[in-house]
């Protein structure tokens, strides 16, 4: 089974998807091979979407010998995926080669470290570009975050996301490594989400910090450290 159910959020168990998270968890892993990574995870990722998530209708097709039955997928052209800037635009290039005709919307939010964790573990977030294309009920709206940590960026940004806009047909939050925390507190507080990610790791540090982790994708895709 390619998606599976842990309760709290669905897990990507496609052997390649676990042998590329393995690669990025890597220190050794320098930042283009990285970068690569983060393409190839998110390509797994979207075509399991596909395969766990989307339906396929009869077609008939005229081959060169005679007519057959063959299967379409159905909603390719109503998907909108959400790049969480800057660390999921690897992990977005990646999916646009499972979703290439998607629509694409962008927000560039991030958590102030300085500011230090409020009492219930979260970060203030601050937001400085929102764009973001019209949403329907059929879309299946993907929002691609490498990491979910505390949850706090990700609440955030799907408030954005679902504020003036109807119920889509799925809304799904992807991301490679996510903390229990970050998993409870999106799923309390946007039920309607599907969280799918490549593993639900251990636990988060003082600092805020998924462990075992990737350390900081940005950075390391980015090469700003």
């Amino acid at each position: 089974m390619p998606i599976e159910d842990r309760d709290d959020a669905y897990l990507v168990t496609h052997a390649l998807a676990k042998h590329t998270l393995s690669q990025l968890r890597d220190v050794q892993t320098e930042q283009v091979s990285f970068r690569k990574g983060l393409v190839k995870l998110g390509r797994i990722c979207g075509y399991e979407i596909i395969d766990g998530r989307m339906e396929t209708e009869y077609v008939e097709i005229e081959t060169p010998l005679e007519p057959t039955m063959g299967e379409q997928m159905r909603g390719l052209d109503d998907v909108v995926i959400i790049n969480v800037l800057r660390a999921a635009t690897p992990f977005v290039e990646g999916l646009l080669k499972a979703f290439p005709r998607a629509r694409q919307g962008v927000i560039s939010a991030s958590r102030d470290e300085e500011a230090g964790r409020e009492d219930d573990g979260s970060f203030p977030i601050t937001v400085d570009y929102v764009k973001l294309p019209e949403i329907t009920e059929d879309d299946t709206v993907i929002i691609a975050d490498p990491m979910l940590a505390t949850g706090s960026t990700m609440c955030t940004v799907l408030d954005h996301v679902i504020e003036n806009s109807p119920e889509p047909e799925n809304l799904i939050v992807l991301s490679a490594v996510s903390a229990p925390e970050g998993l409870l507190r999106v799923g309390d507080e946007f039920p309607e989400a599907d969280l799918l990610t490549v593993s639900i790791d251990d636990y988060l540090d003082d600092d805020g910090f998924i462990v075992p982790g990737l350390g900081d994708a940005g950075d390391r895709a980015f090469r700003t450290t």
